[in-house]
């Protein structure tokens, strides 16, 4: 694996060109930083993020980018229901298996100042937010035993499983509904296993518009990253650049009584423990 411990991609204000970076101090969050315009410091990394070495060279962030570009995504796996109390609040049974769909790779975005942009065909006053933990394959494998599951992953960050509610409900199938463009904004930077060494014990929340509208954990997963892994990779090739959403604790606007949806203009964050905050502005499409 690479020598990185937090890495970003970026553009440069020394040079307005994209680069990967690995943060100069680990400890702020520097997605929070970032919407706040806050200046950022990076070492230079040189490589992919598969393979980065990390540099003595320093650059400042101009822009976060998500950590994984679409390039390096080769496909984005999705679990549904993988929380015990958001099952209970949508009054359904626990699932026997991981429930998967997936998102194209034309729905990752990034954090601020990127936005979650609602097309015309989800303007219905149903967008929704799901708060998720998101991690990255970082070799490939198949049949993967449990017990060496987190030995393939690259690394982890934020994501948000932004969720077109009417559609949704409209079908069995959720790719469509969870796929449109925009609809899965992850970052704001990818942290290595070694910094991350149980991801089961991560506290996980959603904040919109300044409101803490989730307080999760990830203990309270149905099935663990370490099953998760294994299960999707009976028969099927994991391939690296992969990305796993791992399900949403309790609190998405649909369930709320009033409901809460994502307007234009709205901010949403997911912020997750030992990773950072995830910031996104709504914007509804003209077109």
């Amino acid at each position: 694996m690479p020598s990185w411990t937090h890495l970003v991609r970026f553009i440069a204000v020394e040079d307005s060109q994209e680069h990967l970076g690995q943060l100069v101090d680990p400890t702020r969050d520097v997605g929070r930083d970032s919407a706040d315009g806050k200046e950022i410091t990076v070492y230079l990394i040189d490589g992919t993020i598969f393979d980065g070495r990390v540099t003595k060279e320093i650059l400042h962030v101009k822009q976060l980018l998500s950590p994984v570009s679409r390039e390096d995504c080769n496909y984005i796996r999705c679990l549904g229901l993988n929380y015990k109390d958001h099952a209970k609040e949508a009054n359904l049974a626990l699932p026997k298996a991981p429930i998967l769909f997936s998102k194209p790779r034309t729905a990752l975005t990034g954090p601020f100042p990127a936005t979650i942009n609602i097309p015309k065909c989800a303007q219905d006053e149903t967008s929704d937010y799901e708060a998720e933990l998101c991690l990255v394959i970082g070799k490939t494998g198949r049949n993967i035993p449990e017990d060496e599951a987190l030995d393939y992953i690259l690394g982890y960050t934020a994501s948000n499983d932004v969720s077109a509610r009417a559609l949704q409900l409209a079908t069995t199938q959720w790719s469509f509904s969870k796929g449109l463009d925009g609809s899965c904004p992850i970052g704001p930077v990818l942290v290595a296993p070694s910094v991350i060494n149980d991801p089961q014990t991560l506290s996980i929340k959603a904040i919109h518009n300044n409101d803490t509208v989730q307080d999760g954990h990830t203990r309270d997963m149905i099935f663990d990253i370490k099953k998760q892994i294994s299960y999707l990779s009976q028969g099927t090739t994991l391939e690296a650049g992969t990305l796993f959403l791992t399900g949403t604790p309790a609190g998405i606007g649909y369930f709320k009584q009033p409901r809460r949806v994502l307007r234009d203009g709205d901010e949403i964050s997911v912020q997750i423990e030992k990773i950072g905050t995830l910031v996104n502005k709504v914007r509804y499409e003209n077109l």
